[in-house]
């Protein structure tokens, strides 16, 4: 177990992104999130003003999810949600990448997506972290480090395993791939199927420094329940 425990908190993006939930439930993961000290919460675009106003002053970070979870709005479009997230008070957004553009070898349209995005971003609020989702389930190891690759030139500060919405979601290989593409570039998160400690750890001491997760409370408790024996 190579990552320190007592960081593994400050990894956690505490999520929901249910089409169901509402908005007793987002504040709930807001108290979750600041009772844990997690290091954000992330949520769909609607709450964000929700979610912001209640956060107010407690530090916590609110992320949102934009093209969520198919990645094939029109990059105008992705560039403008996310800016209208920040100004709303999101100081994260996770932006799905058109994958299937990506899979046609259409560099040239997502080097535009890409750039449209982070510079919408920055220009609202430069300490706003841009994160782009690659949907690894979905791509070959080339297909994945060409997204990496695509992403870095553009800008974004973390790339991202998965929406949670798909076949799959994130694995240690695919982790450790992307670590490497990135060469410290940016970021590594890891979302999907992190259920559990044992995962939660795998992605870390693979090289993930944000964890996506709905289950960031029984993690924390499994994790207390580890450290009384």
């Amino acid at each position: 177990m190579i990552f320190p425990l007592d960081n593994l908190a400050r990894t956690i993006d505490h999520t929901l992104l249910k089409p169901e939930a509402t908005p007793s439930q987002i504040i709930e993961l807001s108290n979750q999130a600041c009772h844990y000290g997690f290091a954000a919460i992330c949520i769909n675009p609607c709450y964000v003003p929700l979610a912001s106003e209640y956060l107010a002053g407690t530090g916590m970070r609110v992320c949102s999810v934009i093209g969520f979870p198919l990645g094939s709005s029109m990059p105008s479009v992705k560039a403008m949600g996310a800016k209208e997230a920040v100004l709303a008070g999101a100081g994260e957004v996770d932006v799905v990448m058109n994958i299937g553009f990506l899979k046609s070898g259409n560099k040239k349209y997502l080097e535009k997506e890409l750039k449209c995005v982070v510079h919408a971003v920055k220009e609202t609020d430069s300490s706003a972290l841009v994160k782009i989702i690659l949907e690894t389930c979905l791509l070959d190891e080339h297909e994945k480090v060409s997204a990496c690759r695509l992403a870095v030139a553009a800008g974004a500060d973390f790339v991202k395993t998965s929406t949670g919405f798909n076949k799959g979601g994130a694995t240690v290989s695919d982790v450790a791939l992307l670590v490497k593409t990135v060469e410290g570039r940016c970021g590594v998160k890891a979302a999907g199927g992190i259920r559990d400690l044992a995962t939660a750890l795998a992605m870390l001491d693979a090289g993930a420094v944000r964890l996506g997760t709905s289950g960031g409370v029984s993690i924390m408790e499994e994790w207390a329940n580890a450290r009384r024996l």
